[in-house]
């Protein structure tokens, strides 16, 4: 089976950026993927390709990730819920913490944004160590859903990610690009 030539034009368009954000790393930057429109939709549309049957909601955190779950979860008629920073949602909210490559982080979701027994597509623009991941699936646990799938843009194989996905019990995992 050959390679999917759409798979080939999104990764054609990620961009290696040196020393950022600190010497020695090279940041994977999607901001010319997002530019080029014939591209941007082919990710799009390979990752709605590769989503599970039966999804009710998809969800995508803040920032980047809304970029590719708001499109795909209209493309597959269901709803789209933000996993947003603290002090970004109105009313009572989900929080999780989490570590970084570079720090910790929080993300948040509303109390009522997704109802218990959904099935759960996540949607990001890339995968490093799982954190970000990691605490979004346990937004999802407190929400009472199911996570049915994860899908990146990107994954950074380096970081094993997916390992450390697969140790806290998420192993439905894919990525379009992975390097």
């Amino acid at each position: 089976m050959g390679t999917d030539p759409r798979v080939d034009l999104v990764a054609s368009f990620i961009k290696d950026v040196p020393d950022f954000p600190h010497p020695g790393v090279t940041f994977k930057d999607i901001t010319p993927l997002l530019a080029n429109p014939p591209a941007y939709a082919a990710c799009v549309d390979a990752l709605v390709d590769h989503a599970p049957d039966k999804v009710d909601v998809v969800v995508g955190m803040e920032a980047r990730g809304f970029l590719f779950a708001a499109p795909v979860a209209l493309k597959l008629g269901v709803g789209f819920v933000p996993v947003r920073k603290p002090g970004k949602l109105p009313g009572d909210v989900y929080s999780e913490t989490f570590d970084l490559e570079y720090g910790q982080d929080t993300l948040t979701v509303h109390q009522d944004a997704i109802r218990p027994g959904a099935r759960v597509l996540v949607v990001d623009d890339i995968l490093a160590t799982g954190g970000t991941i990691g605490a979004t699936a346990r937004l999802i646990q407190h929400l009472g859903a199911d996570l049915v799938h994860v899908e990146v843009v990107l994954e950074l194989g380096f970081l094993h990610g997916k390992q450390h996905l697969a140790e806290v019990g998420i192993n439905h995992v894919s990525a379009l690009v992975t390097v």
